[in-house]
C-alpha cells in the first residue's frame, strides 16, 4: 500500500491541500518499506488527486480535507482518511498496526497556509503559535 500524509514539520497537517509537504510511505505485510517527503506541488482544483493517482497512491491521510477534494480522490479510487492528528511517525506506526482511525475533518474550508498559491497567512486558529 502506498500512502500520502499531509505534513507540516513532523506532524500531520490540518490542511490537506495547503500543507508544505507530503510524507509518502510504502507499507507491505512486513511493515514500512519506504518513507520520503516531497514538496507540495500546489493547491489547484484537481491537481493533487491527479498527481497522487499518477504516483500510485492508494490512500491520502490528513487532518482535514474539503468535500470536493475527497470526491475527486474517490473518482481516482484513492481512499481518504481525515480527522488525523499527531506526529507522522506515530501515524505511520498506527497505520502499520491497523489501528489508525479517522474522524471529522479538522480544518476550516479556505483556511491554511496555502502553499503554492498567493495566500501567505493561515487563518485557522489552531495553526497560530503563541
Amino acid at each position: 500500500m502506498k500512502v500520502s500524509i499531509s505534513t507540516d514539520g513532523d506532524s500531520v497537517s490540518l490542511h490537506f491541500g495547503r500543507c508544505p509537504t507530503f510524507t509518502i510511505v510504502e507499507i507491505d505485510d512486513k511493515g514500512l518499506v519506504n518513507k520520503k517527503a516531497i514538496d507540495n506541488p500546489g493547491h489547484h482544483p484537481g491537481l493533487l488527486p491527479q498527481f497522487f493517482h499518477e504516483q500510485g497512491i492508494d490512500c491520502v491521510i490528513a487532518g482535514g480535507m474539503g468535500a470536493r477534494a475527497s470526491g475527486l480522490f474517490k473518482q481516482y479510487g484513492i481512499e481518504t482518511l481525515t480527522g488525523i492528528s499527531g506526529r507522522i511517525d506515530e501515524v505511520i506506526d498506527k497505520l502499520i498496526k491497523g489501528t489508525l482511525e479517522g474522524g471529522e475533518s479538522l480544518c476550516i474550508p479556505g483556511s491554511g497556509k496555502n502553499y503554492g498559491l498567493d495566500k501567505t497567512e493561515c487563518d485557522h486558529a489552531s495553526d497560530h503559535k503563541e
